[in-house]
């Protein structure tokens, strides 16, 4: 009899796996695992330690997921890796007079993207970005966003998710429903967006033009008129906005639980996320007893879940089309692109600030 599915994306601590942690991944079999700078040494390196968490979990359906959005978030980074600009570079090559060459751009950034992660056993992209850009957005998204204009996000939003889909990458589009407006960062403390939901329409329509995505991720905000004391990722109220209001109907994965900006033990967090219409969650930290922690709610599939996350596969059973793609005629469409720092990635800040109180 197969195992059933653990509705969770993990992951690990480093570059090889422990002992401790096949034994786990074997036992609990999660829906896959995400990757971080920490498990990167180099393109060799990777390869095989995807193999491994492969063989370990023993599907064939397994998850590979890598934040891959360009610019300050990419964790494939040079030297050994191609350099991406980030989305607020490609954004301002959107004008009336070079939508063109904008279009292009996108379309082989993810192109590019697609190959390098197709090579490596990544089967899953946390991008692109559809948070509309504001004056006061968090610093940790607003380089991130394509524009402050939705139609500008909701074009070159669409080209990426077109053209990942097209490549046999599976897109995941974020933060559902809107985060662009959060002052505060959510890997620090939890955002609350106080402006009216009929001001919110604009932030809402990148998410509803591009709601036949297979995959979005929810955002850890709360906003009063949906739910005034829960996050959207925990609120029954905020899910259903999403489902029904945004119409989105694809696979819905939470923020990383690890962000200060939920409360709670992880065991809760995951319980809440879940109930709350979330089809799995998302954990980033690496550290084996918070992952046996959330392994001991039983956090399983439901059977609407499984559908959608069985959708999912479509996209990778497709076979690409094996075409050329110009690295050169990228690189001269975005220009030069800031060195990566992978030190300066949120993510990777809070899991260092974790391991430092261990």
């Amino acid at each position: 009899m197969s195992k059933p599915l653990l509705a969770a994306i993990l992951s690990v601590s480093s570059t090889t796996l422990s002992d401790a942690e096949k034994h786990f991944l074997e036992q609990s079999n999660p829906l896959g695992i995400s990757l971080f700078a920490r498990n990167i040494s180099s393109p060799q390196q990777l390869k095989l330690l995807v193999s491994e968490i492969k063989n370990c979990i023993g599907r064939s359906d397994v998850l590979i997921a890598i934040d891959q959005e360009g610019g300050r978030v990419r964790r494939l980074g040079e030297p050994d890796f191609r350099p991406y600009a980030g989305q607020e570079t490609l954004g301002r090559l959107y004008t009336e007079q070079n939508k063109a060459a904008a279009i292009e751009a996108c379309t082989l950034h993810a192109a590019l993207i697609s190959q390098d992660l197709r090579c490596l056993g990544i089967n899953l992209n946390y991008a692109p970005v559809l948070d509309l850009r504001h004056t006061d957005t968090s610093p940790a998204l607003s380089s991130r966003c394509f524009s402050d204009q939705a139609s500008i996000v909701t074009a070159l939003g669409k080209i990426m998710v077109d053209t990942y889909m097209a490549q046999g990458i599976i897109p995941c589009i974020k933060h559902l429903p809107g985060h662009g407006r959060a002052s505060v960062d959510p890997h620090l403390n939890l955002p609350i967006i106080r402006t009216p939901l009929a001001e919110l329409e604009a932030d809402f329509a990148p998410f509803r033009a591009l709601n036949y995505a297979p995959c979005g991720m929810t955002a850890h905000i709360i906003i009063p008129e949906l739910d005034s004391s829960r996050p959207i990722t925990q609120s029954p109220q905020g899910i259903d906005f999403i489902r029904t209001n945004l119409g989105f109907k694809g696979f819905l994965i939470s923020d990383a639980l690890d962000m200060h900006a939920l409360q709670g033990s992880l065991a809760d967090k995951t319980q809440t996320s879940l109930s709350a219409g979330c089809d799995a969650i998302c954990y980033c930290g690496g550290v084996l007893s918070d992952m046996e922690q959330i392994a001991t709610t039983k956090p399983f599939l439901s059977d609407d879940s499984q559908a959608r996350f069985a959708d999912l596969f479509r996209i990778l059973a497709s076979s690409p089309a094996d075409s050329p793609v110009s690295e050169a005629r990228y690189q001269a469409l975005v220009g030069s692109i800031t060195p990566y720092q992978e030190t300066y990635d949120a993510t990777e800040v809070l899991f260092q600030m974790n391991q430092a109180k261990k």
